[in-house]
């Protein structure tokens, strides 16, 4: 019997496969440098106060300096973040994480007084600046602001909600620390004998055992450990509810979703009609269940027989050298340029890709204005991350190209549209692996996995998504939502989800403790809407080529923040205000599960 497995130590992995940092500061002492210019900017601020309504020109000095003070910002909090990132147990970046939440309040402080003031200028005299050639490039945002008139404060409370700011980050600041840092899970034996230590990173990788025993053993280890912790969850959690809703309130909104939606002019009607969509096709997503009962040859069909494989696609494994290069060849039809620049970020210190001991579980993209997009992984050496290699890199090209067409006010997307380049990269990514691939049980594996990615993304985040709904809006009628409540609203949702076929397991309860972005509110619909965007998206793509290329990347990827994300949608082919994407995206998968079925 063997030893232990144990996650390797972050100097272990050689620096190919790690993030360079250094595009961003050279040494830590650099970043308490621009700390220190950071802070000098905001103190420069409060001479704004009071003027902005002044003249055209001194709102264009503020601007312009709110623009500097926020870039500098970016770049603080995001290397302080993602060097967290790479080894949660690290003190020195556990406080300069922290230091970067400073920075945040410290900024919003220093510009409280920006929107109550621009919103008391006289219509006449706000229109007569803008008339102005030289403050056209910040219109849109002006625009933005009055848009946001009926849900802003006074100049005293908005500041009184910015030195908030520091306090309300503190359920998901706990909830990070606690889940990545200090909860360990139990070791387990697999079938060869083999004791693994389960973690965030192989867990997924676990539940895709064949060994039924090995799957059930990493499902209950965790959510055992899970279910251990609770009530302090549950706690966190609704402590997180009850700031959201603080800022709702103060703010006028009828409801968090509606404060959250409206952050993009997004009607709370696509919110509604996803779920109600969603559960027009549920028949669909019980008919997959019934499927992979019959398939897996078992009388009962549980929750940890969720993710193993269907079909035995053998030893199909990818090292990250062979997974970049199946990704840049499932690309191609996006044209020369966008691999070009796919393979920059190949080369040139984007990715930290591999898991190390105590590395924040999942995957990302982010970065800050003036320097590339990184992308942060934690690979295995499967299909899925191949999937997940195309699908970052998909955010990370968006970044690339909205940074280097937007000027900084509009550069940074909006969630709604953040996982559409993402997921369009999945979704040409999986026609080119089916396209070349003539082997049956390969096939069959890959269609699998487009199953599993409409389940995952439209089916799951919907859940996902009804879930929060609910917990947010009974919360908001003032009731009950203890840890037993939590887990009834999510073992309700999964019976209605999976269907008859599917043993609802007891510790799927407690699956809500263990997803972190239930701490940005309001998010996970956009995984759901975002993919049937793409299904479109990659379909103009395959079949009328460079036109709709050109369309995607002039249209979408290069518009940032510039027009609404529904509006820049709709400018590159797809109209996001209608059920209509999401109906078609599902009876694609419709489609899919009749292909699966005819080629077994």
């Amino acid at each position: 019997m063997s030893e232990a497995t144990q996650v390797q130590q972050r100097k272990d992995i050689p620096d190919q496969y790690k993030w360079d940092l250094s595009a961003l500061f050279k040494t830590d002492e650099d970043w308490d440098k621009e700390l220190e210019e950071l802070k000098k900017i905001a103190g420069e601020m409060s001479a704004f106060e009071g003027h902005l309504g002044d003249d055209a020109d001194t709102l264009l000095a503020f601007l312009q300096k709110n623009d500097a003070m926020n870039f500098h910002a970016t770049r603080l909090y995001v290397y302080a973040n993602m060097h967290h990132h790479e080894d949660t147990g690290v003190t020195k970046y556990q406080s300069l994480s922290a230091k970067a939440d400073d920075i945040l309040v410290l900024c919003g402080s220093a510009t409280s007084f920006m929107t109550p003031e621009i919103l008391a200028i006289p219509e006449e005299k706000l229109a007569s600046f803008l008339a102005e050639e030289k403050l056209a490039p910040y219109k849109r945002m002006i625009d933005e602001i009055l848009r946001a008139k009926p849900h802003t404060l006074s100049q005293k409370e908005e500041a009184l909600l910015a030195e908030v700011g520091s306090i309300a980050v503190g359920p998901d600041n706990i909830y990070s620390i606690f889940t990545n840092a200090d909860l360990k899970f139990p070791v387990i034996t697999d079938v060869e004998g083999n004791k693994i230590q389960v973690t965030h990173g192989n867990y997924i990788s676990l539940m895709q055992s064949t060994d039924r025993k090995t799957r059930k053993q990493a499902f209950e280890a965790l959510y055992h450990t899970y279910q251990k912790f609770g009530n302090t969850i549950a706690t966190t959690y609704v402590a997180h509810l009850k700031q959201d809703l603080f800022y709702a309130k103060a703010r006028n909104y009828a409801s968090t979703r509606a404060m959250h939606l409206d952050s993009g002019n997004v009607p709370e009607e696509v919110y509604d009609n996803l779920i109600a969509t969603v559960h027009k096709h549920l028949p669909d997503m019980h008919r997959y269940a019934a499927i992979r009962k019959k398939m897996l040859g078992v009388e009962e069909l549980h929750m940890y027989d969720m993710y193993v494989p269907l079909v035995d696609e053998g030893e199909q494994k990818f090292t990250f050298e062979e997974a970049k290069e199946v990704v840049a060849k499932a690309l191609a039809p996006m044209g020369e340029e966008y691999v070009s620049i796919l393979r920059e970020g190949y080369d040139n210190g984007w990715i930290d890709a591999f898991e190390n001991a105590n590395k924040r579980s999942g995957a990302y993209s982010w970065g800050a204005y003036g320097t590339h997009p990184y992308v942060f992984l934690n690979h295995k050496e499967n299909l899925d991350s191949v999937f997940t290699l195309a699908h970052e890199m998909g955010h990370a090209i968006h970044t690339y190209y909205s940074n280097k067409t937007q000027p900084f006010t509009y550069a940074e997307y909006l969630i709604f549209v953040a996982e559409v380049a993402s997921t369009c990269n999945e979704a040409l990514l999986g026609e080119y692996l089916l396209k070349n691939t003539t082997d049956k049980a390969q096939r069959l594996a890959l269609i699998n996995q487009k199953l599993e990615g409409f389940r995952g993304t439209i089916f799951r985040q919907t859940m996902f998504a009804e879930f929060e709904m609910i917990a947010h809006r009974r919360l908001q009628n003032g009731e009950s939502l203890t840890k037993e409540d939590l887990n009834a609203i999510y073992r309700k949702l999964n019976e209605e989800y999976f269907g008859p076929d599917v043993v609802i397991d007891e510790e799927i309860d407690s699956e809500w403790m263990r997803i972190p972005h239930f701490y940005t509110p309001f998010y996970v619909y956009q995984y759901a809407t975002g993919y049937s965007a793409a299904t479109a998206f990659s379909k103009m793509i395959l079949e009328e080529g460079e036109p709709a290329v050109k369309r995607y990347v002039e249209n979408f990827l290069c518009g940032g923040s510039s027009k609404d994300p529904i509006d820049l949608l709709k400018a590159a082919g797809v109209d996001m205000s209608s059920p209509k994407p999401v109906d078609d995206a599902l009876n694609v998968f419709a489609e899919y599960l009749e292909m699966f079925e005819n080629e077994q």
